[in-house]
């Protein structure tokens, strides 16, 4: 599934210079991969959405099309972009669905790959969001190692590269932040709406 990263980062510096081929020989080599990320993504989404893994790729290209003179550094920042641009179409959609919605469903993630509880915890996206904002608040890099996790789906190794942080740093600073996002979403009152 993976691409050597010298071909993709050289593709991406093209990109960067404006050579528009190069832009969607990018995409091409990397397009499983940002597949599989979003089938990751969708998989932790309430049941019944609506969302499909291609469908949410292409509105992620769109976005990072929109990126008129990016200075892109390597494959591991572009797919961490990626993982950036998916998280706020997953939120724009949550907050759509909740405006048409009102007082209906909410939409429920999945955080039983978080390892912290013994049940499944589920969540809602928004509520996932405004955790990760609060906890940028006071430590920036346990959101972003968080985010580039869970939305991410990148590994402890990638991460640790992307951030330039080291792998015990990196284990250390990801079972901290998902401790703290248990406790701080398991602490908020849920609502239990009909799917």
């Amino acid at each position: 599934m993976s691409t050597p990263t010298h071909d993709v980062t050289e593709l991406l510096h093209a990109w960067g210079d404006g050579d528009l081929n190069a832009r969607e020989r990018v995409v091409a080599l990397v397009y499983q991969e940002l597949r599989h990320r979003a089938a990751v993504h969708l998989r932790r989404e309430r049941q019944g959405h609506t969302l499909q893994p291609t469908a949410l790729v292409h509105e992620a290209y769109l976005r990072l099309v929109d990126q008129r003179k990016a200075e892109w550094q390597n494959r591991a920042q572009f797919l961490a972009v990626a993982s950036q641009m998916m998280r706020r179409i997953l939120i724009d959609s949550a907050r759509a669905r909740k405006r048409g919605k009102r007082l209906g469903a909410r939409q429920q993630i999945s955080l039983d790959h978080v390892d912290i509880a013994t049940r499944p915890f589920e969540v809602d996206v928004l509520d996932l969001d405004i955790a990760l904002t609060k906890l940028e608040a006071f430590d920036r890099r346990k959101s972003r190692i968080a985010e580039l996790r869970f939305f991410g789906g990148l590994s402890l190794e990638e991460t640790g590269h992307l951030l330039d942080l080291s792998l015990a740093t990196v284990e250390r600073d990801w079972q901290g932040a998902r401790a703290w996002l248990f406790r701080t979403l398991s602490a908020q009152p849920r609502v239990v709406d009909d799917p």
